[in-house]
């Protein structure tokens, strides 16, 4: 459809259109997820001037630049994050190979010529040879090396040999094809770097041989079969014909192994550490490995490490016998590093260490503090090691900041005619009461067929972030706000996430809008998208929109009645069809002005939390059913979509089986699948097992993801879906934007290589960012428990069974924290996995997944952000106090036989 940015306001076109909000809890976006992205590579800044002004209207760059700008931000690594540490020689001319290697080679022959000319001397003079007899050969007494500028000719003039080696020395015979030994030996050993030394041994060359093996190396080198490194070692370049190589990524189990990941393969690939070469979790490696299988897996070894994941790491700073080290505090991460430069850190600080040296197998990585973060367990210290440990970053570049305050600040009366006005229009914004940026809002106009138009309103960050500038960059780089439980890292300058893409009320402000004419049932009867200016009439907090939605008084209360009614139309819409609604219990903190927890509480949503989560989801849903139908070689444009795969039916059978001990029972079949868990969770709502039985079934779901692929969403039941309503803190609503803009001229398709690269940059970022959210909350739940009576006791439900363990949540904080399966004194419990509960060895007692319990507070660590309680067993101790008698009666039988 044409989009005419000077069109009436009422003048709505004939075609549906779209809308929506942001939603935080029904996409499922705070499942449990697993970071694994590649570290963003080195990113280059072409720097303007500094007295240059970023103007409203930029020029356009090529697709060209752009795909350079994409390399540079999303797959090479920034300066700051530089992790790729090249050991190997990759082309070598001959000459500076023969050069190179001589070093080698001339410590080698020195120790045969001295083994002769001993031998000699020994054989003239038995009795008189003095102790320090020869102390150095001459370069005559050394057996020559081919000259680099004619490796394979003969030297014209053979040197005559000293006349005491002539008459003792015997000239050794190649009895075996050296070249051919070495390609078979260095097959066996694909990509490993090996020391001349080590390959004597390894083929077993006598001191005779060795001058015959070093001349196969300069052929094999001077062949590019081999590479010398530049620690004097060889490495081959050519692989075992009969091993596979794969590429994929290190996922560490324990310290004894990893399995690496491949997409390439269905089943992982088991690789014990010392078969890593030192490659850390999330790295990305080449792995060999042969077709046949060991122990019914598929065994490798890492042939070479491609990718670093990071090359910083945060953990305390401790002190051993004058040396300093830090013990990462990343999962997974099973290596201490040896820190040189500790920039003047003490002991129990936390620090950001660089690695400087990987080391090795046998030898420590070795780093330098480039951070000092304050002492640990502090809350100044915790939070920014928390951002650290995810490998987010904390502050903007300088030339970032530069260009955002260049900014014009003021809406021209320019830009004002190039947009349908709306500031005549009633506008609200409903937010939470911390709010600092306002990236929505929703205009209310009743219309003369009795229907209204409904305007969602969002803010145009595409119009200050050009791409090709340092804010883009950045923001491609940084790809999300984090939300911390005391800060929020956000992913645009404040001048910007606080300032110019802010709906402030009484405020013109520009926006990019989906306007959509709905009937009071919530059918749509037409839609329009393009460019908008408002004027926000009033800012909400939720509380406030909800005493009106509640009272039906005070201003604004009509039209958020209004608003409210349609609302719930779409919402049983949205049912019907199949959406699951997910309502999972978000933990919230009172905080002092030291950010200490001095109280928790739940966040409760209601009526005016859903209103706007359905006008966000609506301008989502509608936008990418736009782009689908714009066609560009009868295939829909790119886009990049918010898309969610169905649920695995080998986990959603689980699932069923699990909840149907409570009761209840989850059909595996489409739209009664959606209906059984939305019975579920209405069920249990309020209930102590509220939060377990619906964080199961959010895991059971697979994750959400940016994509360009159009796979829909299952868990909202679209077929086609976007995020186009918070680009003040997601980048991928920012290319929605443009993309959309482009789109509505009649411009051509976007790359799609390109798109791809930065979905996927994004997908891993809210991995990470939701991680350390996660952290953050859990940090302040320790810390608060920390501060509780020890003796008091709670009521809670068990959230997990495992093999040292029983993992407890307490009703009245929601913290989890763990019951030892040592310390259970009642009995001895081992676990019972198929059947989610521990049973006891002697009694029979069982301790199951949902039971409720009570527990005492035992122990806080507030580093390690882990609670240890103690289960109140109900029954009397004078009979198990029996039953321990007789177990160690038993024990007791065990040893003496």
């Amino acid at each position: 459809m044409e989009n005419n940015p000077n069109e009436d306001q009422n003048n709505l076109q004939p075609k549906k259109r779209t809308y929506n909000r942001k939603n935080k809890t029904v996409e499922n976006e705070n499942s449990n997820i697993q970071p694994t992205t590649e570290q963003p590579k080195k990113r280059t800044y072409n720097r303007k001037p500094k007295n240059a002004e970023v103007t409203e209207s930029q020029p356009q760059i090529t697709q060209e630049e752009t795909e350079k700008i994409v390399e540079n931000v999303v797959e090479q690594p920034k300066k700051r994050n530089n992790n790729r540490k090249k050991a190997e020689i990759k082309e070598t001319a001959p000459e500076k190979i023969v050069e190179s290697i001589a070093e080698t080679v001339v410590e080698t022959k020195t120790e045969e010529a001295k083994e002769v000319q001993n031998k000699n001397q020994n054989n003239q003079q038995p009795k008189k040879q003095p102790k320090n007899f020869p102390k150095e050969l001459t370069q005559q007494d050394l057996p020559k090396l081919p000259k680099k500028e004619e490796p394979k000719e003969e030297p014209k003039e053979k040197p005559q040999p000293q006349p005491q080696i002539q008459e003792t020395q015997e000239q050794p015979t190649p009895k075996k094809d050296w070249e051919k030994e070495l390609i078979k030996y260095f097959a066996k050993n694909p990509g490993r770097k090996i020391h001349i030394n080590k390959i004597f041994k390894d083929i077993h060359a006598n001191n005779n041989q060795k001058s015959f093996v070093v001349d196969a190396l300069e052929k094999l080198l001077i062949d590019g079969k081999i590479n010398l490194t530049k620690d004097s070692h060889f490495q081959s370049t050519v692989q075992n014909p009969e091993m596979e190589i794969v590429e994929g990524k290190v996922e560490f189990v324990n310290a004894s192994y990893a399995f690496v990941v491949s997409p390439d393969r269905e089943e992982d690939i088991w690789v014990s550490a010392y078969d890593l070469k030192n490659a850390l979790d999330g790295d990305t490696v080449k792995v060999g490995f042969y077709p046949s299988k060991k122990n019914g897996r598929q065994e490798g070894k890492v042939i070479d490490i491609m990718i670093r994941k990071r090359d910083e790491f945060v953990g305390k700073l401790e002190f051993y016998h004058r040396n300093a080290f830090v013990a990462p505090e990343m999962r997974r991460m099973y290596r201490d590093i040896r820190v040189e430069d500790t920039k003047g850190a003490k002991r129990g600080d936390k620090v950001v260490v660089k690695i400087t040296d990987w080391g090795s197998m046998h030898r420590p990585l070795t780093g330098d503090v480039i951070e000092v973060l304050g002492k640990a367990g502090t809350n100044n210290a915790e939070m920014p090691a928390i951002l650290a440990e995810f490998n987010l970053p904390r502050q903007f570049p300088q030339e970032v900041l530069d260009e955002s305050q260049k900014i014009q600040s003021k809406v021209t009366p320019a830009e004002i005619k190039k947009r349908r006005d709306f500031r005549h229009i009633t506008t609200l914004t409903i937010d939470p009461a911390d709010a600092k940026d306002f990236d929505d809002a929703i205009s209310l106009l009743p219309l003369d067929n009795g229907n209204w138009e409904i305007g969602i309103h969002i803010a145009d960050a595409s119009h200050y972030i050009q791409p090709g500038t340092e804010l883009d960059k950045e923001a491609v780089y940084r790809a999300t706000s984090v939300y911390l439980v005391d800060r929020v890292v956000p992913m645009l300058p404040e001048k910007l996430s606080n300032d110019l893409c802010s709906l402030k009320p009484n405020e013109d402000r520009l926006t990019f809008s989906a306007v959509f004419e709905l009937d009071e049932e919530g059918n749509i009867h037409g839609e329009w998208f393009g460019k908008t200016v408002i004027h926000s009439n009033r800012r909400f907090s939720y509380e406030e929109a909800q005493e009106r939605l509640e009272t039906k008084k005070s201003d604004y209360a009509q039209e958020l009645k209004v608003l409210n009614y349609i609302a719930k139309q779409l919402t049983q819409k949205r049912f019907a069809k199949g959406a699951i609604n997910f309502e999972t219990i978000e933990v919230k903190f009172k905080l002092d002005e030291n950010s200490k927890p001095i109280g928790i509480y739940f966040k409760e949503r209601k009526d005016a939390h859903r209103l706007i989560e359905e006008y966000m989801l609506l301008a989502n849903q509608r936008v990418a059913e736009f782009v689908v139908s714009q066609l560009e070689n009868n295939h829909p444009k790119a886009m990049v979509y918010r898309t969610h795969e169905s649920p695995n039916m080998e986990k959603l059978e689980n699932f069923s089986k699990f909840a149907k001990t409570f009761g209840y029972d989850i059909s595996l079949n489409g739209k009664q699948m959606a209906r059984s868990i939305n019975k579920l969770i209405d069920d249990t709502t309020n209930t102590p097992q509220q939060n377990i039985l619906q964080s199961l079934a959010v895991r059971t779901m697979a994750k959400a993801k940016y994509s360009t692929e159009m796979i829909g969403h299952f868990g909202l039941a679209m077929p086609h879906y976007t995020h186009f309503t918070s680009p003040i803190r997601r980048y991928p609503d920012i290319l929605a934007h443009r993309l959309l803009e482009k789109y509505l001229k009649n411009m051509p398709s976007e790359s799609q290589k390109i798109l791809d690269k930065i979905c996927q940059h994004a997908t891993d970022m809210e991995k990470r960012a939701t991680e350390a959210e996660r952290a953050s909350i859990k940090y302040k739940q320790v810390e608060y428990m920390q501060m509780q009576d020890r003796n008091k006791i709670y009521d809670g439900v068990v959230t997990g069974v495992t093999e040292w363990g029983v993992y407890v949540e307490m009703t009245e904080t929601k913290c989890e924290g763990m019951v030892r399966l040592s310390e259970l004194w009642n009995d001895e419990y081992e676990l019972d996995a198929p059947n989610y509960c521990v049973i006891g060895k002697y009694t029979g007692k069982k301790i199951a997944f949902g039971d409720l319990v009570k527990v005492k507070l035992k122990d806080t660590n507030i580093e390690k952000r882990t609670i240890d309680l103690s289960m109140i067993m109900e029954e009397n101790r004078n009979q198990n106090t029996k039953r321990q008698k007789q177990r160690q009666k038993e024990k007791t039988r065990k040893r003496v036989k």
